[in-house]
């Protein structure tokens, strides 16, 4: 089973990577359930195991192609997001360090996983994966636009994915533009 989440985890943030057209620099929020996963209901069978096995998932597509990693923590921590300082620079910081009950499992896993990780209350990423509804729109830019996956679930849990394009402002639009829908 952990075999089968890794491939699944990787497979989407490759196609997410690919169909957002992330850049070096962007930032990628991640919202995981591992109990969704693992075919529970959400919050209530929290697994590191699994966390871990998602976090370096993504860690191998994300890492190499300059794209930060958001590690968003569960309710308990309102949401709040993981992050290596350094793709943060000047936000407020806040004293927390998430654990599988408070914080989650992922949040937990992104702490430990990362070189200096630091916890903000908000990011705003240019793309995301939810796995298990743990409802990330909250942290991605305006405005967000649905990216269809291969995958369908990880796990148990389902699968959503997003990308940000900018807004539309004023006035009609001489052209349509495909690549930013």
């Amino acid at each position: 089973m952990l075999n089968t989440i890794h491939t699944q985890v990787k497979t989407a943030a490759q196609t997410l990577l690919a169909e957002a057209k992330l850049n070096r620099g962007d930032i990628c929020v991640v919202g995981c359930s591992s109990s969704e996963i693992i075919g529970s209901r959400i919050g209530s069978n929290s697994s590191p195991e699994v966390a871990n096995i998602v976090f370096s998932a993504l860690m191998e597509v994300l890492s190499p192609a300059g794209v930060w990693l958001a590690a968003q923590c569960c309710e308990h921590l309102n949401r709040a997001i993981v992050i290596e300082r350094s793709a943060v620079p000047g936000a407020d910081i806040v004293n927390v360090v998430p654990q599988p009950k408070a914080g989650g499992s992922f949040g937990t896993a992104a702490y430990r996983g990362f070189l200096h990780p630091v916890v903000v209350e908000k990011i705003r990423a240019d793309a995301g994966l939810d796995i298990g509804g743990t409802l990330i729109g909250m942290h991605l830019k305006e405005v967000a636009v649905p990216v269809r996956l291969p995958v369908k679930t990880v796990g148990e849990a389902l699968l959503l994915a997003a990308r940000t394009r900018p807004k539309f402002i004023g006035g009609v639009r001489a052209v349509y533009d495909e690549d930013l829908l």
